[in-house]
């Protein structure tokens, strides 16, 4: 028996170590190798559709509106390249972030219920895949997955990754009728938020609320560049009590969470730096049902979030870069290395 131990611990050790390194997973290497996959398994015309040169202007035109955009939609894909489809859009986020946009996707079913056809075009296949340059771990390029309320844009330049603008919509917010009812596509982002608004006391509200109406959508929009005029509004991190504080944590975790593992640590690394200099701000009502808006602000990412529309139910939220959305950082630094006589 006394020989045991030793072989236990090695076991142990051997289970640590494949542990570690299945919490080490490459996102770039998963992530190319999954484009790789599905432009295999198109024809030429579906590839032509799908691939753009890494340059081509088209990469920085997100939105996340239900209109027709560039790429291979899903309805255009046999079952196999669907699965290979969702394969790719599974390697640019987490678990939880996969569930949220599978999901997000089939509310168009429930639109379209809704709305008896008056409305616009709803279809859950309706999701455009876009591959930018030519997919590999250490190269440069970048690929967007992007449909109504959802845009999904990442570049990867030499093994590092940008997974900004990130946008995540749900219409409705709240299913309030069907066999689905009471599904909350997005609630942990309203709940966190509204948890900290309502944690506050009244002379620190009085500071975070920033207009008592919300905005009608997000500030930024679908601009290719973040940005917000003035100097950050609302309250400072560093005014906020302990729990307080721990309630902006959490809600910054839901955001970062949403990502594969190289993303959510770049992520949790802004937000370390950032320390306490974040502002949080809030606009409408702080009661479920009231219409409402937040946003989070450092001197790095932005998050907004928005629910006003149809009666308070309808959610749009994004995370910004300030200079990272669309990987352009991480080119500025990969060209002033490579190129820096030039």
């Amino acid at each position: 028996m006394k020989h045991a131990w030793p072989r236990l611990g090695a076991v142990a050790a051997g289970v640590l170590l494949l542990t570690s390194a299945y919490h080490r997973t490459n996102s770039a290497s998963v992530m190319s190798e999954a484009a790789n996959r599905f432009l295999a398994s198109l024809t030429p015309e579906q590839r032509a559709k799908a691939t753009f040169q890494f340059a081509d202007d088209e990469r920085l035109n997100w939105h996340f509106i239900p209109r027709v955009r560039k790429g291979l939609p899903i309805r255009e894909m046999t079952p196999p390249q669907k699965h290979l489809a969702e394969a790719l859009l599974s390697a640019g986020l987490s678990q939880q972030g996969y569930i949220k946009a599978v999901t997000i996707m089939s509310l168009e079913d429930i639109l379209k219920v809704m709305e008896q056809g008056k409305g616009p075009e709803r279809d859950p296949d309706k999701y455009y895949f876009s591959i930018f340059g030519t997919p590999s771990p250490d190269g440069t390029w970048g690929y967007r997955v992007e449909g109504h309320h959802i845009s999904q844009n990442y570049t990867v330049v030499n093994g590092k990754l940008a997974g900004s603008p990130s946008f995540f919509g749900a219409n409705p917010a709240e299913v309030k009728e069907g066999p689905r009812k009471g599904l909350r596509t997005l609630a942990a982002e309203e709940d966190l938020g509204r948890s900290l608004i309502k944690s506050l006391e009244p002379e620190q509200q009085k500071v975070a609320i920033v207009d008592p109406t919300a905005y009608k959508e997000i500030l930024t929009a679908a601009s290719r560049k973040a940005a917000l005029e003035g100097q950050p509004s609302g309250i400072a991190a560093s005014k906020l009590k302990p729990r307080q504080f721990e309630l902006l944590m959490a809600l910054l975790e839901e955001y970062a969470r949403n990502m594969p593992p190289q993303i959510e640590d770049a992520r949790e690394e802004q937000i370390h730096k950032a320390g306490k200099n974040i502002y949080f701000a809030w606009a409408g009502g702080v009661e479920p049902g009231q219409p409402h808006y937040y946003r989070v602000q450092s001197p790095s990412f932005l998050i907004e979030y928005d629910d006003t529309q149809n009666n308070a139910n309808h959610i749009h939220s994004v995370w910004r870069d300030y200079n990272g959305d669309f990987g352009l950082d991480l080119l500025k630094m990969h060209y002033q290395a490579s190129h820096s006589g030039q």
